[in-house]
């Protein structure tokens, strides 16, 4: 591969997992100052925006990797409605397999055995909180898919230029 090639194809990377890591970035660190705003009353600290931004980049990561799959594009043509819904299904369970790689591999880093493992994710595991994360995410990839999913019906750029400028509103009223 030429230097070029490998620009050329990290630019391409990056303009792919920017986006929903920044979208859940967002999301998250908004999971976590409302879940700390409830915990606050009784003064117990929850996990830091940190937590957020590592979460994001998870995320991000299983986005890029879910759309390599050749099955996700299965119901680009059908009405919007199942696009949406088939995407954020992949990409939860996407993240579902990520967030559980990465507890099995923080695991054997903490000196885990592979056999001490299932007797581990039954007593020590959050499985409350996981399903608590697991359901925002689903949530949050329905609107990050569905704005997705709409941007490209509408053609590349044209949602935000819609959403952001009167220009979009005044083409409009001259059609």
């Amino acid at each position: 591969m030429t230097r070029a090639q490998v620009g050329a194809f990290l630019r391409r990377e990056l303009r792919e997992v920017v986006p929903p890591t920044l979208f859940f970035a967002g999301g998250f660190a908004l999971i976590e100052l409302t879940t700390q705003l409830i915990l606050d009353d009784y003064l117990v600290r929850f996990a830091n925006f940190m937590v957020a931004i590592g979460a994001a980049l998870i995320v991000g990561k299983a986005v890029l990797l879910a759309n390599k799959l050749p099955f996700l594009r299965r119901f680009d043509t059908a009405p919007l409605f199942r696009p949406i819904l088939f995407k954020s299904v992949i990409y939860t369970l996407a993240v579902m397999i990520a967030r559980f790689v990465e507890r099995f591999v923080e695991y054997l880093i903490d000196g885990g055995t592979l056999g001490g493992y299932p007797a581990y994710m039954i007593t020590r595991f959050s499985w409350h909180r996981f399903t608590a994360v697991q359901l925002w995410v689903f949530v949050l990839f329905l609107i990050y898919t569905g704005l997705a999913e709409l941007n490209a019906r509408l053609g590349d750029g044209e949602l935000a230029s819609i959403v952001f400028t009167r220009h979009a509103a005044h083409r409009k009223s001259h059609h």
